[in-house]
Order: C-alpha cells, then structure tokens, then sequence
C-alpha cells in the first residue's frame, strides 16, 4: 500500500503555557516518511506534537498542514497520559481508531468491529478483545494503542516515546509497524531516546532543546557536537524566565 502523504509546515513557530515557550522558533517540515524528534527532558518534544495535532495553539507562527484535516492525526500520548483506571475494554479501546469515521453517536457496524479485532491480532493480542485496558501489561497496553493506530489508518501518524518502560521483544514488534508505515509513504513523527534505535531506522531527525539544534539526515544531526549543545542548552534553561516577546507578536 502506497499512501499520498500530507506535508506539516511549521513556520517560524513558538509553544508553550501562559506565553512562556517550550518550543522557540521553530520552522521546518515533516513529509512522507519517519522523522525521529529528539533531545533532552523539557525540550518541547511532547509539547511540539501537540501543537502539530492541534491540541495547543501556537503563541506564535503557524503550523500548516497541507492535505490533511488535524482531525485524520493519528496520535499516540505517552502512556503516563492514558487512564488506565477507566472502565474500558481491550476492544473498545481499538474501536476508538474508528472516531473520524463515525464520530461519537453513529453505531459501530460489524464490519468495522471485525477491522478493530483485526488489528489486534496484527499487534500479537487476538483473545484480549474483552479484557480491561487496566489489567494488561506496560507492553500490552502499548501493543492496544498501536492497534487503534492502525484502526485509524492516518497517513499522519504522531508517536509520544512509543517505545518507553515495555520490553525488547513488544520494542522490536512495534517497531517493525512503525517502519511498514513508513515505507508506505506514511508521516510518521516520533519522539525517541534511544539514539542508537534513531540511528538504524529513522532516516530523519529534529534535534530539539526548545529550539532546533539540527534537523535534517539522521547522521549529520546526531553528532557529538550537536548533542554536547543540546545539553548545555538544557543546564542553562530558567523556567522563570520572561515570556517571549517574539512568539508574542
């Protein structure tokens, strides 16, 4: 399957909470293909993959994206954002995929049902379909949720540290769906800590410390020099520091 990718332009773009920035000026785009987003804790990288779904809006700049309504995203939070306590099942929680085909009052038809079941046995958890998200695993709730991203079947898809706090073997199987998405010409947009994992299957990367380092080929932005920068930038951050008057205008 070949997929006709939308384009996310960002252009000259600045995020944050009550106008103080976590992502400075940013201007780039994401294409077809895997971008890997990276840098040190408080960067932005979360917070830059809300703006681009359109969860918060940009204190400056503007995200665009080309060929795509933000509400055909597929977007995967990290799992420390996902309420394990409510009462829904391994099913349910596939059939959400469905959303913006249906909406919120429209029946779930058999046919789609059976796709969701599908999709769970493409992510190693056929039989689960009635047990509560609550009592799986770290690696199996992950395995549910990328079930619901393929249930979506976005051409842009928007990973949280997908691969965090779950076992080599789930890593190694999500993986594999990230890059068939990927080599189907899908955007897949991930943010990731294991730069070793970036290095071998991520072509592209934006090296961000709530300002771009790099952003380009994996190995001219992953290098020494560029990650030593990331991590003075991150020990001389001031959290209290003045809004952005910049962003503001």
């Amino acid at each position: 399957m070949s997929v006709m990718a939308p384009r996310i332009e960002l252009d000259d773009v600045t995020l944050g909470y009550e106008r103080h920035p976590a992502v400075h000026h940013l201007c780039g785009g994401f294409g077809g293909g895997a971008t890997a987003v990276c840098g040190p804790n408080g960067g932005g990288k979360s917070t830059l993959l809300k703006g681009v779904m359109g969860l918060l809006r940009p204190l400056g700049g503007h995200i665009k994206v080309h060929g795509l309504d933000r509400r055909d995203i597929a977007y995967l939070p990290q799992q420390a954002e996902i309420d394990t306590d409510f009462p829904i099942s391994v099913l349910d929680v596939a059939l959400l995929g469905h959303w913006r085909r249906v909406g919120a009052f429209r029946p779930l038809t058999r046919a789609l049902r059976a796709q969701a079941s599908r999709a769970l046995e493409g992510v190693g958890l056929g039989g689960f379909e009635a047990r509560p998200i609550g009592s799986l695993s770290a690696g199996q709730r992950q395995r549910v949720l990328f079930a619901r991203v393929l249930v979506a079947d976005s051409p842009v898809i928007l990973l949280d540290e997908p691969f965090t706090a779950i076992d080599h073997r789930t890593t190694t199987d999500l993986l594999d769906l990230v890059l068939g998405w990927s080599g189907e010409g899908r955007t897949v947009i991930a943010v990731l800590h294991d730069f070793e994992q970036v290095r071998l299957h991520f072509p592209r990367t934006l090296l961000l410390a709530r300002e771009a380092i790099g952003w380009g080929p994996t190995a001219e932005v992953l290098t020494a020099a560029n990650l030593a920068t990331a991590r003075a930038m991150s020990e001389a951050w001031d959290d209290d520091a003045h809004r952005c008057e910049r962003g503001a205008a």
